[in-house]
C-alpha cells in the first residue's frame, strides 16, 4: 500500500467542497482513503486516530492537507493530481468576463455586498467561534456550519446577538432556507405560509420536503443547531425563530423540530408557541404528547405527523388523527430465519425516529442513538437483533467524508447485512439537496441490485427518499432507479420504518 500527504498552503475550502472532493478522489479504483481537510489540530488529531496520518506534519490551519492511501505509487499520483486539480477549480464567472479579486475577510465580503445581513461561517473549529463573533459585530446574523465549538462559546454568541437583535443559527446547523434560498444541505422547496424552527437539520428537511410534496410551501426555515435546547444555552435561537415567525405575516403555521429539551427550556419554548397567536406543531421526538399540546399548539408524534398536521391547519382544517399505517406498499414475507431489521442512515435524526417507531413494536432493538427501549449497540460495526445505524455519526466519518456524500461505507455495510441470514429488511434514507451527492440512488442501485440477484434467501430492501422534484437530483429521477433496483420506497421515514417492522413482525409469527 503506498501513501503520500499532500499541502496546499493558505489555501481555504469549506467543509462540505473539502467531503465532495474526498469522495471524488476516493471512488478512483485502487484508493484505498483519501481525505482532504482544513490542517486544524483538531482535523489532524481525527486523521491521525483513523489511522491516516503517522507523525508530525509541516501544516496549519491556514493549509489543506491532502492524505492519499493508493495500491500502488501510480495511482497514488495520479490521486494526487487529480485532488489538486480539483482544489484549484475555479467557480464559473459572469458573463460581463471582469475578474473581481474574492474577498478573503468578512469586512471585505460586505465592501462587495453591503445590503448583506447573513453570514454562512464554515471555519475549522478553532476558528468559528471568532469568525463569527466578527460577523456579529458587523451586524450581520450567522448561519454557523463549523462543529465542536465550545459550549460557552455557544451561549457567548448566541446572547449576544439576541441582545444585538441578531441570531446566530448554530454551531453544527448544517439546513436553512432563508428567504427561499436553501443554505447547507437544504432542499428547492416552494415559498409558502408554514414557517418551520429546528433543532435538527435532517427533521428540518424532512418536514419541509413533506410539506413541499403536499402542495404547500416554506415561509422561513430556520435551524437552531443541535445544542440550542441544552439547558444552559437555554433555546435562544428557536425561541428568536418562534418571535421572528409570529411577528411574520407571511407565516400562517409554526413547525418547531427537536429532541426533547430540558423541562425548564421546554416550557420557555412552549410558552412562546402559546403566545405567538398562531397554529404551531411541535415535534420533540420521543417527548410524551401530553406535556406539549394545550390551545394553539398541537403534539406531533413523527416528522410526518409535523408535516400533515402543518398542512391541514394552512387550509384552516384540525388535523386528522392518523394510525400507524404503512401505507400501500406490499410487505414481503420473510424467508425461514429472516427476523431483524437493519436500518442504516445518514441522517441521525432519521435514525433516532426510527430507533423510537421500532422499540415500541419490536425487541431486542439497538442502535448507536438509542432513545425509547432501544439499547446502545455493543459493537457498531458487528449489528445484534433490530440495529438502527446512524452512519452520519462521528465513529463512522473519522477519515471519511459524511455519507450523504459518500456511499462507499453504506453501501460496504449493505453488503455485509445482506450475507445475514437472519437480516428480514435492510432500511435506508435518502438524502437529495444541495450539498449532498449528486446522484445518490446511482449509488444505492447497484448494490441493491447485485444483492437481489445473488442466490439464496434474500432481505427486502425499504427506504424514502427526503427531497423534491426541485432538488439538483430530482426526486422522479431518484425513485425511478431506486424502485428498478428493488428498493420499496415509501413517502417518509416514519412510513418506511412501519412497513419495515411489519416485514420483521411477520417473521416473528
Amino acid at each position: 500500500m503506498a501513501s503520500a500527504n499532500k499541502i496546499f498552503k493558505n489555501l481555504y475550502r469549506d467543509s462540505v467542497s473539502l467531503m465532495q472532493i474526498s469522495a471524488r478522489i476516493a471512488k478512483t479504483p485502487g484508493v484505498a482513503q483519501a481525505q482532504a481537510i482544513m490542517a486544524s489540530e483538531n482535523n489532524l488529531a481525527l486523521l491521525r486516530e483513523a489511522g491516516l496520518l503517522a507523525g508530525a506534519v509541516e501544516a496549519g490551519p491556514n493549509d489543506i492537507l491532502l492524505v492519499v492511501q493508493a495500491d500502488n505509487k501510480t495511482t497514488l499520483d495520479a490521486a494526487l493530481a487529480d485532488a489538486e486539480a480539483a482544489l484549484n477549480e475555479k467557480p464559473p464567472t459572469s458573463g460581463d468576463a471582469r475578474r473581481h479579486e474574492p474577498p478573503r475577510s468578512i469586512e471585505m465580503g460586505i465592501e462587495t455586498m453591503p445590503g448583506a445581513n447573513l453570514a454562512l461561517i464554515s471555519t475549522p473549529s478553532d476558528y468559528a467561534a471568532s469568525e463569527t463573533m466578527k460577523a456579529l459585530r458587523l451586524g450581520l446574523s450567522v448561519m454557523l456550519f463549523s462543529d465542536n465549538v465550545a459550549l460557552a462559546d455557544e451561549i457567548r454568541l448566541k446572547r449576544y446577538a439576541r441582545e444585538h437583535d441578531l441570531i446566530v443559527m448554530g454551531p453544527d446547523c448544517g439546513t436553512a432556507i432563508i428567504n427561499g434560498v436553501p443554505l447547507g444541505f437544504a432542499n428547492a422547496v416552494r415559498r409558502g405560509g408554514i414557517g418551520v424552527v429546528g433543532a435538527s437539520g435532517t427533521g428540518l428537511q424532512q418536514v419541509t420536503c413533506l410539506v413541499d410534496r403536499l402542495g404547500k410551501g416554506v415561509s422561513q426555515a430556520i435551524g437552531t443547531g443541535g445544542h440550542d435546547l441544552h439547558k444552559d444555552v437555554g433555546g435562544i435561537s428557536m425561541l428568536q425563530g418562534v418571535q421572528a415567525l409570529a411577528a411574520d405575516p407571511a407565516t400562517v403555521v409554526m413547525v418547531l423540530i427537536s429532541k426533547p429539551p430540558a423541562k425548564d427550556v421546554a416550557d420557555r419554548i412552549l410558552a412562546a408557541a402559546r403566545d405567538s397567536g398562531k397554529p404551531v406543531v411541535v415535534n420533540f421526538l420521543g417527548a410524551d404528547p401530553r406535556t406539549i399540546a394545550g390551545g394553539n399548539v398541537r403534539a406531533a408524534k413523527t416528522l410526518e405527523d409535523a408535516a400533515l398536521a402543518a398542512v391541514a391547519l394552512a387550509d384552516g382544517k384540525e388535523p386528522a388523527a392518523r394510525g400507524d399505517g404503512a401505507g400501500n406498499a406490499a410487505a414481503p414475507k420473510p424467508s425461514a430465519g429472516q427476523r431483524y431489521i437493519r436500518g442504516l442512515y445518514s441522517g441521525g435524526t432519521f435514525c433516532f425516529e426510527a430507533a423510537m417507531l421500532t422499540s415500541e413494536a419490536l425487541k431486542p432493538v439497538f442502535s448507536n442513538t438509542p432513545v425509547g427501549s432501544a439499547a446502545p449497540l455493543e459493537n457498531v460495526w458487528r449489528s445484534q437483533g433490530h440495529t438502527l445505524l446512524d452512519l452520519g455519526d462521528d465513529v463512522f466519518t473519522r477519515g471519511r467524508p459524511h455519507p450523504m456524500i459518500d456511499h462507499r461505507l453504506r453501501n460496504e455495510r449493505i453488503a455485509a447485512e445482506a450475507a445475514d441470514p437472519e437480516t428480514a429488511v435492510i432500511l435506508l434514507d435518502v438524502v437529495l439537496g444541495t450539498g449532498s451527492h449528486p446522484d445518490p440512488a446511482g449509488e444505492l442501485a447497484p448494490v441493491i441490485a447485485k444483492v437481489r440477484a445473488g442466490a439464496g434467501p434474500k432481505p427486502a430492501f425499504v427506504g424514502f427518499i427526503c427531497g423534491t422534484e426541485r432538488d439538483p437530483q430530482n426526486l422522479s429521477a431518484q425513485e425511478k432507479k431506486l424502485r428498478e433496483a428493488g428498493l420499496t420506497l415509501a413517502s417518509s421515514n416514519a412510513e418506511a420504518v412501519r412497513l419495515a417492522i411489519r416485514i420483521a413482525a411477520g417473521a416473528e409469527r
